[in-house]
């Protein structure tokens, strides 16, 4: 990847105007096509958001995509629809024991709406803290010990199955346990959050990532498995494995681009709350894992910052030094992934921000790719200016292997359309650097002080302390830490 050294926040404003501009008539077009009687939305076909049904994992990205609209922009009608659709539609998902996907559907949602209810932009309810309480313990229960004595929340496919996505769910647990929560347990057994927050951090990090130690034949550092598949009956690891991706021993991009980004997220929550701190072994392992991670992404991706579907993908060899040149989402061999480079944008700022933006600092290099990735995303041929078109970010994919990608006629490969999740996480990636640039206070999904019952959540003077204010622009400080703060 070639990292623009010469981006600043503040000249991205205008892309960004541009994103708020064409995205409000779609959030309109999805809300009026897609209501909440019918199936979630999940991708676009032909320019039309359509089903299919896996599990219901992404209509919080739908509701939370209103909810980051007034949020950017303050037009109510987008606060309206996200507060009402969340609360009549969205109750079913607090509960629902059979999925790893709470931080996805309920942060989304609840999260946001209590996030700004602590900034003081919408009125305060004490039933979205209730809400983000029971999902981060319904979360928690879904439980599985490993052989180490440690485990792991796991996924649908069932008790054997650790997917890499979850790490960026574990929100939901780091919410829950901020606002008091615990799981209640057989005999009143008191179970704590942030220990089973931890703990899969760990196993993720340990099984779910690779760090280049020879642990077999395709460990390099940074790669990431979609699954890791343990034994159910006495919780031994046993191998790879992957829905999504190509195979087991390449990397599915958008499966790192949840490493990438749930890390760093982690880590600003444990900078922003000391008294939640964790042993110090554990800080570095999930900081190991956030560096390595994002080190693979910028190795592993084009020039502009664009993967392609999967790092193993036979036909990457048809496109020879496809690294060293922009992504071509029109090639006849690969699909990129544009809803990867979204959701892994946001984790590069993050962690560039935790370790220090200015030049010199271990961060830099990591927010200037952020920045380089977002230009690249907020630019044609990735942003959606088609009013007829309802998605936002162009050139997702969804699922290869299963071929439920739509591929337009004359085309060789999947192009041109649009997914749930890419669009909100194009909008989150939007919202950051937006109030980045404009000196608003930072976005988390812990909220800022005023919105935090567990500590302060505004930063403080931990190590890698979190800025509240606009100091990344042109690489300031952050809160509570010099010059970004130090990891």
């Amino acid at each position: 990847m070639r990292i623009d050294e010469t981006l600043r926040p503040a000249g991205l404003l205008p892309a960004l105007t541009r994103v708020w501009e064409v995205s409000a008539g779609k959030i309109d077009s999805v809300l009026r096509t897609c209501p909440p009687e019918q199936a979630s939305p999940v991708f676009t076909v032909e320019g039309r958001y359509t089903a299919r049904g896996w599990t219901e994992w992404t209509r919080g990205f739908q509701y939370g995509s209103a909810l980051l609209q007034f949020d950017a922009t303050g037009e109510k009608r987008f606060l309206t629809a996200g507060r009402e659709l969340t609360l009549t539609a969205m109750a079913s998902h607090l509960t629902h024991t059979g999925v790893h996907d709470h931080g996805f559907n309920n942060v989304s949602t609840y999260g946001n709406l209590w996030r700004l209810a602590g900034e003081g932009r919408v009125d305060p309810d004490p039933s979205y803290a209730l809400a983000l309480q029971v999902s981060g313990a319904v979360q928690a229960s879904r439980w599985q010990t490993t052989a180490d004595g440690g485990g792991y929340i796991y996924s649908f496919n069932g008790p054997h199955s650790l997917f890499v996505d979850t790490i960026r769910s574990c929100r939901a647990l780091a919410l829950a346990h901020q606002l008091g929560q615990v799981l209640q347990g057989e005999h009143d057994e008191r179970i704590s959050l942030l220990d089973r927050l931890y703990t899969h951090a760990l196993t993720t990090a340990r099984w779910n990532i690779y760090y280049g130690r020879g642990r077999d034949s395709y460990d390099v550092r940074g790669r990431t498995a979609h699954e890791s598949i343990f034994n159910v009956r006495d919780g031994r690891y046993r191998c790879p494995s992957t829905q999504q991706g190509y195979s087991p021993f390449s990397t599915w991009t958008r499966g790192l681009s949840w490493a990438v980004l749930g890390y760093p997220e982690l880590l600003e929550w444990m900078a922003a709350h000391p008294q939640f701190q964790p042993e110090p072994e554990v800080r570095g392992e999930m900081l190991a894992a956030a560096t390595a991670t994002c080190d693979f992404y910028l190795e592993h991706t084009a020039a502009d910052g664009i993967p392609y579907w999967d790092t193993g993908a036979p036909g990457l060899a048809a496109l020879g030094d496809w690294r060293d040149r922009p992504a071509d989402p029109y090639n006849p061999h690969e699909p990129v992934d544009s809803s990867a480079a979204a959701i892994a944008a946001q984790g590069l700022l993050r962690l560039g921000r935790y370790l220090g933006v200015a030049p010199g600092q271990a961060g830099h290099r990591y927010w200037q790719a952020g920045l380089t990735v977002a230009n690249t995303l907020f630019a044609e041929p990735y942003l959606s200016t088609d009013p007829d078109h309802q998605g936002l970010l162009l050139h997702s994919v969804y699922h290869r292997p299963n071929g439920w990608d739509h591929v337009p006629a004359g085309q060789q490969v999947p192009n041109g359309e649009s997914s749930m999740w890419g669009d909100y996480h194009a909008r989150e990636l939007a919202l950051y650097l937006w109030r980045v640039a404009r000196g608003e206070p930072y976005y988390t999904f812990f909220g800022t002080a005023s919105g935090a019952t567990g500590g302060d959540a505004a930063g403080g003077g931990a190590a890698g302390g979190v800025a509240t204010g606009g100091g990344a622009v042109g690489g300031g400080t952050a809160a509570g830490g010099s010059a970004g703060g130090g990891a």
